[in-house]
């Protein structure tokens, strides 16, 4: 696993609670990770998330995932924890306005330490947002104590691929993105494992390549003025983050980082 010093949950605040947050909701829309509906749909079908199921999604930011799960899976019930205000706000408002809220909750928590009750869920979901998280063995602890046996851990999430970073294109891709450390299958098997989960499934989606061309593609042909927009037209600040995502996107193409698949069962 890849880390670097000095960045931490107040960082990530800061992201999204301003207009770098704007900015990924822009090119990604609501469901902010790679694949949208795609990847939602087919990590909830690898899943097996059915009707009437209950769920607890972790980092669940404007709470996207939840409605998508209530609305096209049938999910009885979803409590979404995250720590950063602005974003619990918007994604109560953006409940209250679909008329999902009397079946979607919102907790304004550490996901390492929710304060839900163990036990409480089939299902424990994440949509790539667990690498923002520091404490990573906590937060895989934590999600295991939140489903009950038989229930099942499910995410997807940024991670580094098989052909492995440099300590120096970790340390500038980590910065960028406001990563504290970013982890690699092996190792979230491996925490999985270690609380009680039987692992069915981990793997690369192939997804991240296509993806990323395709937000810059959206940048720099369509959505360029609405961009400017967001940042104050500051042309100079939008062109050193079109450099950053460029970068990115050569290492998503040569397998140095990828969006990974989790499906893993509680056993015990």
């Amino acid at each position: 696993m890849k880390s670097i010093p000095g960045i931490g949950l107040s960082d990530v605040q800061k992201v999204y609670s301003g207009p770098e947050g704007e900015l990924w909701e822009l090119v990604m829309g609501e469901q902010i990770h790679i694949g949208g509906f795609v990847s939602s749909m087919d990590l909830a079908e690898k899943a097996q998330i059915r009707q009437g199921m209950k769920g607890v999604d972790l980092c669940c930011c404007n709470g996207a995932g939840m409605r998508f799960l209530v609305r096209f899976r049938g999910v009885a019930k979803m409590t979404g924890v995250d720590a950063t205000p602005k974003v619990i706000e918007h994604g109560r408002r953006r409940c209250a306005d679909e008329g999902l809220a009397d079946r979607i909750e919102f907790v304004h928590a550490d996901v390492c330490d929710t304060g839900l009750p163990s036990e409480c869920a089939d299902f424990v979901w994440g949509e790539d947002a667990w690498c923002y998280v520091v404490d990573k063995p906590k937060l895989i602890a934590e999600a295991a104590r939140l489903v009950h046996p038989g229930g099942v851990v499910a995410f997807t999430d940024w991670v580094e691929g098989p052909t492995g970073l440099t300590d120096a294109e970790a340390e500038r891709f980590l910065r960028f993105m406001k990563f504290p450390n970013v982890q690699n299958i092996q190792g979230y098997s491996q925490l999985l494992a270690d609380n009680g989960c039987h692992v069915a499934l981990a793997e690369d989606t192939g997804r991240f390549p296509v993806y990323v061309d395709l937000y810059l593609d959206m940048l720099n042909k369509q959505l360029t003025y609405d961009a400017l927009k967001i940042i104050g037209f500051d042309m100079a600040l939008l062109e050193a983050m079109g450099k950053e995502m460029m970068f990115m996107r050569e290492l998503a193409h040569a397998r140095k980082i990828m969006q990974a698949i989790f499906v893993a069962p509680k056993t015990r």
